[in-house]
């Protein structure tokens, strides 16, 4: 069994790293540069970095950023938020990020999920899934959770998986923010019909949150955002709880 992921993520916007509740109500959580070093130390396994009001003049600053975060780090991280083109994908991935996570545009162009992983491989592309709970279903959000595309998330997550994508981002908006617990029936769901590895996302609020997304929601990794931010957990102490529940994590060197 492959080892766990815990996964912080920061939320970027002129660059500098903010996190709210319900993607609103933005509030400043520090340099990311500094986030990044603090979070790599700690044995985070991975960095997700999302410029959430990405357009394309903030383009080139996310590349410099990326540049500057790249150099300070050791381990993968993935970069997301306004890319639109191959091109976009390849200088993000030249400046240093491991992975790129594509929302908006691939649910405009599909096709453009069978072009990256086809261009960079299926390791390099991750689709970021926005869902919104409408009654018995979710709904797949975009433009930063502002827009209902009215299309089905579970259909559209196995749909990414067949185009080539090589792991889900998936963020439940009802909880993002709200630290009241992952989607735990959203993730099962998912993790039933699609067989690429699942990042849960939206919710985390304990450890014992963390566990249950893994444990119940059949989720391989965990991201959070405020819990690392303002210190409310520890990622030692996550890794320590998950190895006492028996899940396979990757241990934290002592530097």
């Amino acid at each position: 069994m492959l080892a766990k992921r815990i996964i912080p993520c920061l939320d970027i916007k002129d660059g500098r790293t903010v996190k709210g509740v319900n993607f609103v109500d933005l509030r400043d959580a520090g340099d990311p540069v500094e986030l990044a070093k603090r979070y790599a130390d700690e044995g985070a396994d991975e960095l997700v970095f999302l410029d959430i009001t990405a357009t394309q003049e903030k383009r080139k600053t996310l590349v410099e950023l990326v540049r500057r975060i790249a150099a300070e780090i050791d381990i993968p991280f993935t970069v997301g938020g306004g890319i639109r083109t191959l091109d976009e994908i390849e200088d993000l991935l030249h400046a240093g990020a491991d992975k790129v996570s594509l929302n908006s545009a691939i649910v405009r162009d599909p096709e453009l999920i069978n072009k990256a992983s086809e261009r960079f491989g299926a390791q390099c592309i991750v689709a970021a899934v926005d869902a919104k709970r409408q009654g018995d279903s979710w709904s797949v959000f975009i433009s930063g959770g502002s827009k209902d595309t009215g299309k089905d998330a579970l259909q559209w997550m196995q749909e990414v998986e067949q185009r080539g994508a090589g792991e889900i981002l998936l963020t439940s908006m009802d909880r993002d923010g709200t630290k009241s617990g992952f989607d735990l029936e959203l993730l099962k769901r998912v993790n039933t019909e699609v067989r690429i590895p699942v990042i849960a996302s939206g919710g985390a609020g304990t450890i014992q949150h963390c566990i249950d997304a893994i444990q119940e929601g059949l989720a391989d990794a965990v991201l959070a955002a405020s819990i690392f931010h303002f210190q409310e957990i520890d990622i030692k102490d996550l890794k320590a709880s998950f190895k006492k529940e028996e899940i396979p994590v990757r241990l934290v060197s002592q530097h």
